[in-house]
């Protein structure tokens, strides 16, 4: 049965509330859940999740009319569908009969248009799940491989101009932030846009660069914890920015400086950190562009502070929203600040730690996201042509593989610490002549360096290794009894830690020989 109703925006919304709208149209049942945002409105019916968009110009995006409503709405569907097919189901017509009466797909002209979507569980949601510090290492590595995938089948951009791109998306920032003094800081983000322009131009050629290597593309451009789901055991994106696809078409380290900036800011640095190096590790046409990722994320955190801050004066400075704002706005002075950057080279036998040991230090060493965590068995895989956990015949291990292996190793080491990134370099370094090099690195950049050298009895080293799954290293219990009989020195110079008893032992008395804050 269908409802009559008065055909402005917020009677809409409230027949739709009602219930009645969905219960004529067959589609869903129960009582009716509404969820406003400042373009949106949702309502949640039991498996089905309704949304419409709001009669609202905002500038930046403009939904006032009934066409430009179905536009975006038709968008939003044709998008999403690239990352969460499952979740974005149909547009349908909010019609008018001849007596005035309104329903979904029913008789007459289309008064409005309703994106139907399937609605996933409760605690689903990443935000929540961080909130609750349940994301772990798994999911955290599906959502890099993911995003790997995705970003590799986005429309490519006309290359243009990098830098003006990112120039362009700062000073628009920068006027937003002004029409808030009393929530952000005026002097403090005059300096912030100062900064964040000078970056941009001593990297100009690097951001254009980018652009002419189609690393510039329509990509999810919101991706953010509250934008991601985990359906089906799979982390999924969803909620792209649908309502202007020049603001999509970004640097596809941009895109993922959005989820790289929320982490950190909740203070999951080191889900940060594992996200940021499986994503490299899987990308490697993007090794070369890591030293943009704080900027990219101080540019994100910048945005943050904007939008938090109209949503501060729009609810009335209620639920700490104007101080939340002004932590984003300190975020990005933070995310920019210089830090020196330091090699750490991790050595020792198959099944000491070092790949655990490696991961748990990795965000406290160097500028945001971490250090760049450069694995062997990882840069083996890369050099045959295969993932990362595809085991390699003995060819990928003769003496002249593991000579290219440790080359690239100090090749990508020397080019990251030469952005000014911290680096840990995570391999056996069983021969002193591997040792030299890695060391030499460190010195050819003038930067701070440190070893570590982990020790373990052999049984135990056998039992780690036979408990790996899914894994770079193809280490085997022969392979560790090998080891054992060809290491004919150990470092003199480097920190010797026994990698015996819990993580965090090992990973306290790393951090106290490293001189990091604990």
């Amino acid at each position: 049965m269908a409802e009559t109703v008065d055909k402005s925006g917020a009677d809409l919304a409230e027949w739709l509330a009602s219930g009645a709208a969905f219960e004529s149209s067959g589609k869903s049942s129960g009582s009716v859940t509404r969820i406003d945002t400042h373009a949106a409105s949702i309502f949640l019916v039991g498996e089905t999740a309704w949304k419409i968009k709001r009669p609202v110009d905002l500038g930046y995006l403009d939904f006032s009319t009934p066409d430009k409503r179905q536009t975006a709405l038709e968008a939003e569907l044709k998008l999403n569908r690239r990352t969460a097919p499952s979740l974005y189901k149909a547009v349908h017509p909010i019609t008018r009969d001849s007596a005035g009466r309104f329903a979904i797909d029913g008789e007459g002209e289309p008064l409005d248009w309703i994106l139907e979507m399937q609605r996933f569980p409760d605690g689903a949601l990443w935000s929540d799940l961080a909130d609750r510090h349940a994301l772990d290492e798994a999911a955290l590595n599906k959502l890099a491989d993911a995003l790997v995938g995705f970003h590799s089948n986005a429309p490519i951009a006309w290359p243009g101009d990098g830098a003006e791109r990112i120039r362009g998306i700062v000073a628009g920032n920068a006027e937003a932030i002004a029409h808030y003094p009393d929530i952000l800081d005026p002097l403090a983000a005059a300096e912030l846009t100062a900064r964040l322009d000078r970056l941009i131009e001593s990297n100009s050629a690097l951001f254009d660069a980018r652009g002419k290597a189609g690393r510039i593309r329509h990509v999810h451009g919101d991706l953010h914890l509250a934008n991601i789901a985990t359906i089906d055991s799979k982390p999924t994106p969803f909620d792209c920015l649908e309502f202007d696809a020049e603001l999509a078409t970004t640097d596809v380290l941009y895109d993922l400086a959005f989820l790289l900036m929320d982490l950190w800011q909740r203070g999951l640095r080191h889900e940060a950190n594992l996200v940021f190096n499986r994503y490299l590790d899987h990308s490697p046409e993007d090794e070369g562009a890591i030293g943009l990722l704080p900027l990219f994320m101080s540019v994100r955190a910048s945005i943050r502070a904007h939008v938090t801050a109209a949503r501060a004066k729009r609810d009335g400075h209620n639920n700490g929203t104007g101080e939340e704002a002004a932590h984003y706005l300190e975020l990005a002075e933070r995310l920019i600040a210089g830090e020196p950057a330091r090699l750490i080279a991790i050595g020792g036998l198959s099944g000491t730690g070092k790949s655990t040991l490696a991961r748990t230090l990795g965000a406290d060493i160097g500028r945001a996201p971490g250090a760049r965590i450069l694995r062997s068995d990882v840069l083996r895989k890369r050099l045959a042509g295969v993932l990362s956990d595809t085991p390699l015949p003995a060819a990928g291990y003769t003496a002249e593989a593991s000579r290219e292996v440790y080359m690239a190793l100090g090749r990508l080491a020397r080019a990251a610490l030469a952005t000014g990134h911290g680096v840990i370099a995570d391999a056996v370094f069983g021969m002193p002549e591997e040792r030299d090099a890695i060391e030499e690195v460190a010195a050819r950049v003038d930067c701070h360096f440190a070893g570590l050298w982990l020790e373990l009895p052999e049984g135990e080293r056998i039992t780690r290794v036979e408990r790996r799954k899914s894994d770079a290293s193809d280490a085997n219990a022969g392979v560790v009894r090998a080891q054992s009989k060809n290491l004919t020195s150990r470092p003199a110079n480097w920190l010797t830690l026994t990698s015996e008893g819990p993580l965090d032992s090992l990973s306290d008395k790393a951090r106290t020989l490293l001189g990091l804050t604990m």
